[in-house]
């Protein structure tokens, strides 16, 4: 089997395709490196099943040529930050909506696959009266840009995978974090810290409490999922089984750190006590779906911190190595 990665080269993707290729699948990954890098996908460069193409998915005709003679494509790529300062409004339709909708017209087009895995998010829920959120939850208000572009490519896919023939997975995802992870929390806090270790800033009022996800247990439940899926189009909660406050990741940070006599400053934050604009202040989902397949993750939310915590302070200075 012939497996493409859409963002294959990122924090994520990279993982998946360790797992595939350490099953012994065929692997294509597309990426154009704007966020990821090759340092992720080093072990595998040389090996025959291997196939590493640079190229954008804003880009109709690399697109189409990366999804030729695959049997599963695994839709990765995209913009991730939800802080409107860091993405524009543009960033989010042109690398979240109109990428996805070049894959989907490829597949169409070109494309053999009959699996298509699309990695969607927590935030198409906004913010929801019900927690745990099973995916029955509705209506779905988003209330950040990111969590917008998600649901319209959610619903793309939806719309394609029922008019052309294939299966369509989407995992609406928790915060997944872990080794080689380039963003998020946990990685801000790092490197916050590395700059001035007697003070960390926390943005907010420190109560946001949401659902971490450790990566390999992330990568186990995609890749299981995917495969006992039997709707045309499955959507499929993904995250752990409860969640922490961000008050006590920074204590986490601070210890695996080994740091002492550290300051928490909290801001305030915005829209009662809200990070930035748009970020969701309590999160955790329902898993009982992908659960009924056998799957579990291996670690609680307060557990993927602390271990990724681990991971990043062995890597050194986070801005420059990890």
């Amino acid at each position: 089997m012939r497996v493409l990665v859409t963002g294959g080269a990122g924090f994520i993707g990279s993982h998946l395709v360790d797992h595939l290729m350490g099953r012994g699948e065929e692997v294509r990954v597309l990426d154009n490196l704007s966020a990821g890098s090759l340092d992720n996908l080093g072990r595998w460069m040389d090996d025959p099943r291997f196939d590493f193409v640079r190229g954008d998915l804003l880009n109709p005709v690399e697109t189409g040529d990366a999804v030729e003679g695959c049997d599963v494509v695994y839709h990765l790529a995209a913009n991730p930050e939800v802080r409107i300062s860091k993405a524009s409004p543009e960033d989010h339709f042109r690398q979240n909506i109109e990428a996805t909708y070049n894959l989907l017209e490829a597949l169409r087009r070109r494309g053999d696959a009959e699996v298509l895995v699309f990695t969607s998010s927590s935030t198409v829920y906004g913010e929801a009266a019900v927690l745990p959120t099973p995916e029955e939850y509705a209506p779905l208000k988003p209330i950040s840009l990111y969590g917008a572009a998600k649901l319209a490519a959610e619903a793309l896919a939806s719309a394609y995978a029922s008019m052309y023939g294939f299966r369509c997975v989407i995992y609406r995802m928790a915060n997944v974090v872990g080794p080689r992870c380039s963003h998020g929390v946990i990685y801000d806090f790092v490197a916050k810290l590395r700059r001035n270790p007697r003070e960390l800033e926390v943005l907010g009022d420190g109560t946001q409490s949401k659902s971490y996800l450790y990566v390999d247990d992330c990568i186990e439940g995609m890749v299981l999922g995917a495969e006992r899926a039997e709707e045309r189009v499955e959507i499929l909660n993904i995250g752990s089984e409860d969640r922490v406050d961000v008050k006590t990741i920074a204590r986490i940070v601070i210890e695996e750190m080994g740091l002492k006599g550290v300051e928490i400053r909290l801001t305030g934050g915005v829209d009662g006590g809200r990070g930035w604009k748009g970020d969701v202040k309590l999160m955790q989902l329902d898993m009982s779906r992908l659960r009924s397949f056998g799957w579990r993750p291996r670690l609680g939310s307060a557990e993927a911190v602390r271990a990724t915590a681990k991971a990043l302070v062995r890597k050194g200075d986070p801005l420059n190595r990890i």
